[in-house]
């Protein structure tokens, strides 16, 4: 393990994730282990007129009293219009060096100069965007070579608010698809009569959960529409207890964006069963589409561990902000 006066740990990068909600930042060493890190609930939608410069100076302003030389690389919704300045966005097929040769800069009050990767755009008939997701896979992709040696492309999952299922070829992020699961979970849970019944709790109910995965698997019902409803109407019959409604309709929503994206595969002579994936996102999360997953034949869908932070550090490199060093071999 690399001990900690060496030069590798030395702080390199000041590598920023700022969404519309939060901003975490993370002071990376040189060979982009995390040093420090600082969270903030101080995200673009949060902040008022002008209020970028006194975001980034609370967050980020001691260490770069510190060391002001310090290079500062961030991603997600900050890059957007309505963020500190826009980066448009790179199409699709994109690889980290078209994110590198879209990056943008901003000079900050405190002398910084804040580089701000762009997000990706998939031009079409139905166009479809992501930013912030775009760093995490490309994290994803540094941290683990696996995922290039996919004979057809590998999957990565982003699960979340808006979910997005990217199919990434040879470093390229290709193209990907945006499921509204968890804003439409949040928006009919508590906008509609389906949380009328509803008790919050605790504890989740993994057989309501799973109840709800395979109301939506079966290919006999007619599709989320014509589903959901039975959320309220198995409370109404005793078949559902209020406690567990919430996990059922969550097993609703995820089953029917599962069986979508088998939808998807299936015209490209694929499906989930037996297919290697990787997701990246909170572990929790995660764990309830991993057993999602299983149900429908996918039993390898490892979590990507940091992939924000290995995604702001690899693109950094790229663009020459830091030099990249190779991690030391862990001895335990």
């Amino acid at each position: 393990m690399t001990g900690a006066n060496s030069p590798h740990h030395a702080a390199a990068l000041v590598a920023l994730d700022w969404g519309t909600t939060a901003l975490r930042a993370y002071l990376l060493g040189a060979d982009g282990a995390v040093l420090d890190s600082q969270a903030s609930p101080a995200g673009i939608m949060k902040l008022p007129a002008g209020g970028f410069d006194q975001a980034f100076d609370e967050t980020c302003g001691a260490w770069l009293k510190r060391d002001p030389a310090l290079p500062v690389i961030a991603a997600g919704m900050v890059g957007s219009a309505q963020g500190w300045m826009e980066a448009p966005y790179i199409e699709t097929p994109a690889d980290a060096s078209a994110l590198v040769n879209g990056i943008v800069k901003v000079k900050a009050a405190n002398g910084s100069t804040v580089h701000i990767v762009p997000g990706v755009l998939q031009a079409g008939t139905m166009p479809n965007v992501m930013r912030g997701e775009e760093t995490q896979i490309f994290g994803a992709l540094a941290s683990d070579a696996a995922l290039d040696n996919e004979p057809h492309g590998a999957l990565i999952g982003l699960p979340g608010t808006h979910a997005k299922w990217a199919f990434v070829f040879k470093g390229r992020i290709e193209r990907f698809y945006t499921f509204m699961t968890g804003e439409t979970f949040g928006a009919l849970r508590d906008h509609t009569i389906l949380g009328r019944t509803m008790r919050a709790t605790e504890r989740p109910d993994s057989d309501a959960f799973m109840r709800g995965v395979d109301t939506a698997k079966d290919a006999g019902h007619a599709g989320m529409l014509a589903t959901i409803f039975s959320t309220r109407t198995l409370g109404l019959t005793g078949q559902l207890a209020p406690e567990q409604q919430s996990d059922y309709l969550s097993g609703l929503l995820i089953g029917h964006e599962l069986r979508g994206l088998n939808e998807v595969l299936a015209r490209e002579q694929s499906n989930l069963a037996g297919k290697t994936l990787r997701l990246i996102g909170n572990d929790a999360l995660c764990e309830r589409y991993r057993v999602a997953l299983a149900r429908f034949g996918c039993n390898d869908a490892k979590t990507v561990g940091e992939a924000t932070e290995h995604g702001l550090y690899r693109i950094a490199a790229q663009a020459g902000l830091v030099k990249a060093a190779v991690r030391a071999s862990s001895k335990e």
